[in-house]
């Protein structure tokens, strides 16, 4: 996983798929975009816009992706992230579903918090475990996930 502020990315180690995604967040007005999905390379990397209220963190299952990264940003509102290494040990609320490429569990063993303010970033691998748009109350936030096929790395 990674973590950071769009502001204050030095993006050289990164895979050039990461780089790319990174590069788009810090240079696209998302405040003229609709929700919606947008292709960057087709189906390889592209971008979703998504308004979404947060919930409390009980009810958001924490979830992993096989086939995809997530360049997840938050571009206004305030959420908290709760990550995880995906160790095996966590029980399965929902089967993986290949054609979403995700698979929800029902709680995440070692979870830990980011709490995340507008331009922070994080960079989720199949390994990482995430469960996001969770809050104490209702938020309203707009958040940019960029989707990158592991092919790309």
């Amino acid at each position: 996983m990674i973590f950071g502020h769009i502001s204050n990315v030095n993006s050289e180690p990164y895979p050039q798929a990461i780089r790319f995604a990174l590069d788009y967040l810090a240079k696209t007005n998302f405040d003229a975009m609709a929700p919606g999905r947008y292709p960057l390379k087709g189906d390889k990397i592209y971008v979703q816009v998504l308004d979404l209220e947060t919930t409390p963190k009980a009810k958001n299952f924490p979830e992993i992706h096989r086939t995809f990264i997530d360049v997840q940003y938050l571009h206004s509102g305030t959420e908290i992230m709760g990550v995880s290494t995906d160790l095996g040990n966590n029980e399965i609320a929902t089967e993986y579903n290949p054609e979403r490429d995700i698979l929800y569990y029902a709680d995440a063993e070692n979870e830990q918090e980011l709490h995340c303010r507008p331009g922070n970033f994080a960079v989720f691998f199949p390994e990482d475990v995430h469960r996001t748009a969770i809050y104490n109350g209702t938020e309203k936030i707009r958040k940019i996930v960029v989707k990158i096929a592991m092919s790309e790395i």
